[in-house]
């Protein structure tokens, strides 16, 4: 690629012409980005691209950069050239085309969803089909009995749905039908695949039983190991579960206490910036972060230590020949990665934010509750493979789960209590206290504890009206701090939800 710094102005010019680009990726995924949501820099001889992804902020290496009618196509490669990806921009105007086709696959699915309803239940007849106006990723039907009553139905017909945003989709789309002057809805399916209805239905039990019963779910049976089109399924409905239901599971294994030795090499980097620096144990190795920002890994090799270092995937191995740029990515780390950073823009103030959070609170989880007391080994915990953003224990001996999140997302509710699911079934059966989670402190034989954390703006603003969904069985706390939480952490509000 010659002249590379000109490619980096001349393309970054275009990038600035519009507000909005639409991102597709090589497998053929599509990703709205606002322009400000992507950057292109040019640093030591090299040109890198970062956006906003689905897995938060992506930083690739440029290889070959063009524009051919209006887009921008970079070939782009990082993790030592051992990930490659070809990545399109168009403005949306020009995506508008895209769009449509991709609106009439979903279109057309709904329909065949719906005439599939129609045709289990002799008596309906549709009413209405069309893909919800804010994505368009569900379908909405509704549909009537032979005695005037009307239902609606939910589906996902991008395949991308979570059984959270499933839920939060299903109740707030309930809410309005509920509100209608002329022939109000109170019941909705949900129709979800195999694969989604079983943890949907643990999620479902949360629920209020008001809202169980108003919910209900159905699961899109395939006729045949082979079948895949629509015409070819059949509708089964999902049993209802109580919470009682969610602590027969099978036993789980174990969690044994295991002892965790620090190497050599994590102290000493952790020693260039201890107030900074912290380390998690992982499953190949230590993870060092800088305010929660992962930029280095240690790994124990066999008569010796190897580590690495970098930002997000892009790592190089740290040796002598490499010192001098780890001392550079340190400096950086220093100078952007704080609360007064120059620059609030650049890659290392604005990654990883949920995780900055995290850090201040793991040094000193006091400053949200005074009664807490971190689990030591609390980063080792893990509920299935998600993560618990801080694990503590109440000096009553109640257990806490600190879910924490920075800016708005609206299934925030059903993806802690998700989590308290999976914690919960696990302190029942015994597993914290055998694993020795607090050390020798006592669990109390009581239900976990959810504390939800977030900048009074970063509470979603239908998290309230979701909050009170959930079974009142879930004891759950919302904390708001105050904005500038990097710079010194406030309590603005607690409030039990």
């Amino acid at each position: 690629m010659e002249n590379p710094e000109n490619i980096c102005s001349e393309t970054n010019a275009l990038l600035q012409s519009r507000n909005e680009w639409l991102l597709i990726g090589q497998s053929g995924k599509t990703f709205a980005l606002e322009r400000d949501e992507i950057e292109l820099t040019f640093e030591r001889g090299r040109l890198i691209l970062g956006f906003l992804g689905e897995k938060g902020f992506q930083i690739w290496r440029v290889t070959d950069c063009r524009i051919k009618g209006g887009k921008i196509i970079f070939d782009v490669t990082r993790n030592f050239a051992k990930e490659r990806e070809k990545i399109q921009l168009i403005p949306r105007i020009l995506a508008s085309a895209l769009s449509d086709a991709v609106e009439l696959v979903r279109l057309e699915k709904a329909n065949r969803i719906a005439h599939l309803i129609v045709s289990e239940n002799k008596s309906s007849k549709l009413v209405r089909v069309a893909l919800n106006e804010e994505n368009g990723r569900f379908a909405h039907i509704i549909f009537e009995t032979a005695g005037g009553e009307q239902t609606a139905a939910l589906a996902d017909v991008a395949e991308q749905a979570t059984p959270e945003l499933f839920l939060t989709t299903a109740i707030l789309w309930l809410a309005k039908l509920e509100k209608r002057k002329k022939k109000p809805i109170s019941k909705i399916w949900v129709l979800t695949e195999k694969k989604t209805t079983k943890n949907l239905q643990k999620l479902h039990a949360l629920l209020r039983q008001s809202y169980q019963r108003q919910i209900k779910l159905w699961e899109i049976s395939r006729q045949g190991a082979k079948a895949q089109a629509i015409e070819e399924s059949s509708l089964k409905k999902a049993a209802i579960l109580e919470i009682s239901d969610l602590w027969r599971a099978k036993k789980s294994k174990n969690l044994s206490k295991k002892s965790f030795e620090i190497s050599r090499t994590v102290r000493e980097i952790i020693s260039f910036a201890p107030e900074k620096i912290d380390f998690l144990f992982t499953k190949n190795g230590s993870s060092l972060r800088f305010l929660g920002l992962p930029f280095a890994r240690v790994r124990k090799m066999p008569n010796e230590e190897k580590a690495w270092f970098g930002i997000e995937k892009d790592k190089q191995i740290l040796g002598e020949t490499s010192r001098e740029e780890f001392f550079d990515l340190l400096k950086n780390l220093e100078i952007y990665r704080q609360f007064d950073s120059p620059n609030k823009r650049h890659a290392l103030f604005r990654l990883a934010p949920e995780a900055w959070l995290e850090a201040i609170l793991r040094r000193n989880i006091k400053l949200l509750d005074a009664n807490l007391i971190l689990s030591p080994i609390y980063n080792q915990f893990r509920a299935s493979a998600d993560r618990i953003d801080l694990f503590a224990l109440r000096q009553d001996g109640r257990l806490i789960i600190v879910e924490l999140k920075v800016s708005p997302d609206r299934e925030m509710i059903f993806q802690a209590i998700d989590y308290w699911r999976k914690i919960e079934l696990d302190r029942r059966q015994g597993n914290l206290q055998k694993a020795k989670i607090f050390g020798d402190l006592e669990i109390a034989d009581e239900p976990s504890i959810i504390y939800l954390v977030a900048p009074t703006l970063s509470f979603h603003r239908d998290f309230d009206f979701l909050a009170k969904t959930v079974a009142p069985e879930i004891e759950v706390f919302r904390f708001d701090l105050n904005e500038n939480w990097r710079e010194n952490i406030k309590v603005l509000r607690t409030k039990r939800i």
